[in-house]
């Protein structure tokens, strides 16, 4: 068998080299319209929001923030899977699309129903925030901070102007969340007996 190739290779030598160069490049073809990379993505495509609400409980965060928040996605066009998780002061949803739609349109689409949002939330919360565009297998560490002598608004104060640059600028780290601890505020605190002693009101 292996004879009877070889010898019709040898004897048809036009028609072996044509068919060579044509499936070289049908290769090269098929290769720039692959669409898998170093690391193949796994996962489908997915838009996760990530919404912060410092001070609430698991079950607190759950009713207040990831159940409106998961009833404004409801009905989007494309949409295949909805996952959330509920921790003590955030809120993440993942919202997984069929893999024939345009992330970035899917993106607009998830955007669009979040601002719709906004008024649902408590007034403590912050603001649903798309997580940049990652791998599914991007997530390479979390890592909590506690401490017995420093209190959680410098342990927030740490976190962002030390750690998170520092991990920032390791080669092929992309994005570092931060969230929960307390973060500073100026606050102006109102003496209403003063003001009414000066005949002043709060407006002026």
């Amino acid at each position: 068998m292996l004879a009877a190739i070889v010898r019709f290779a040898v004897q048809n030598r036009g028609i072996v080299i044509a068919l060579a160069l044509l499936l070289m490049a049908f290769g090269t073809y098929q290769l720039n319209r692959a669409s898998l990379d170093i690391f193949p993505e796994f996962a489908g495509k997915r838009v996760v929001i990530q919404t912060e609400a410092p001070g609430l409980s698991t079950e607190l965060v759950e009713n207040t923030v990831t159940l409106p928040i998961e009833r404004a996605l409801a009905g989007l066009i494309g949409v295949k899977r909805l996952r959330s998780e509920s921790i003590q002061g955030l809120s993440v949803i993942t919202v997984v699309f069929d893999d024939d739609t345009d992330l970035y349109r899917d993106r607009q689409l998830v955007s669009e129903r979040l601002a719709t949002v906004g008024g649902q939330l408590p007034l403590a919360i912050g603001p649903p925030i798309l997580v940049p565009l990652s791998s599914s297998s991007a997530t390479i560490l979390t890592l909590g901070l506690s401490s017995p002598t420093r209190s959680p608004l410098e342990l927030r104060d740490l976190v962002d102007w030390t750690i998170a640059p520092r991990l920032l600028a390791v080669p092929g780290v992309a994005d570092v969340n931060v969230f929960g601890g307390e973060r500073k505020q100026l606050q102006i605190q109102v003496d209403r007996d003063k003001l009414w002693r000066y005949g002043l009101d709060l407006a002026e």
